[in-house]
């Protein structure tokens, strides 16, 4: 199965994953529209970029999302990319999309007990997510990030990005990592490897150095189980049930990973 699960080609917290701790104020926070509500956005044409330095910017934060390691090297602490958490390059519904999420913000963050905006949001991924630390607000790398994800949600209204943020809905049931263990076997690892170490720059990591810390939210079993059955296997997307998933997803949490970091928990 490939985080993109890849996770998964978390992810996953955001990081939301990817993704954060209870309280947060998530990038993908679980919705479901109605019926009857707005349809998800459709994602811009990559060829409508503009011309320019603003779209040598958005370019550029396109290539950070993708390859976040690569191209944001001083502020990554693993191998995962944005994109391998929020698909699609952010655009796939019920994947943890940003199309229209800094429309949403600023926001009020329980975890943090204050009014944060959405580049202070995008600074929790990477210290939980990315296992990093969190790039200034005004540094290039967090100008062309923002910039992409703007360009992404342009003309998008506060209705149309709720109608497909967050996760799929799950019903809450108690994972078994024994059985979740031979679901990995036979489904996950051909891609992310018996020792979940992913394959670098392609498939992203699961547990160990490589992969998100203890405080993202990919690490909490309800959301990467709700991640698992919208997106894994990539092949295969929707055939896992809900019980495989969090079967799966508490396998995954019982394995080793980096701690998250205590000075940077007003992220």
């Amino acid at each position: 199965m490939k985080l993109r699960i890849a996770l998964l080609p978390m992810a996953l917290a955001l990081g939301v994953a990817l993704a954060g701790s209870s309280g947060n104020v998530a990038l993908g926070t679980a919705q479901q529209s109605s019926a009857t509500g707005p349809a998800a956005p459709q994602p811009p044409d990559l060829a409508s970029i503009p011309a320019g330095k603003q779209g040598d910017l958005i370019r550029q934060g396109k290539d950070i999302f993708d390859q976040t390691p690569t191209h944001a090297k001083a502020y990554v602490g693993n191998r995962l990319s944005c994109n391998d958490c929020h698909l699609q390059g952010g655009t796939e519904p019920k994947a943890a999309p940003l199309t229209g999420v800094p429309g949403l913000f600023p926001q009020y963050s329980q975890r943090a007990g204050r009014v944060i905006s959405f580049g202070e949001r995008v600074q929790e991924c990477f210290v939980r997510s990315e296992n990093g630390t969190p790039p200034p607000l005004d540094s290039p790398e967090m100008n062309a990030l923002l910039a992409y994800i703007e360009w992404i949600s342009q003309g998008v209204s506060k209705q149309e990005a709720l109608a497909g943020r967050g996760l799929v809905q799950v019903p809450s049931l108690t994972g078994n990592p024994d059985r979740g263990a031979v679901i990995y076997q036979q489904r996950c690892a051909v891609c992310h490897q018996d020792n979940g170490s992913g394959v670098p720059a392609v498939v992203p990591a699961l547990w160990g150095r490589g992969s998100y810390n203890d405080g993202a939210g990919m690490n909490k079993i309800p959301k990467m189980a709700a991640f698992l059955v919208k997106a894994m296997p990539p092949t295969q997307p929707g055939s896992l049930s809900p019980q495989d998933a969090y079967d799966v997803a508490a396998y995954i949490h019982g394995k080793p990973r980096a701690k998250f970091n205590p000075a940077y928990s007003k992220y």
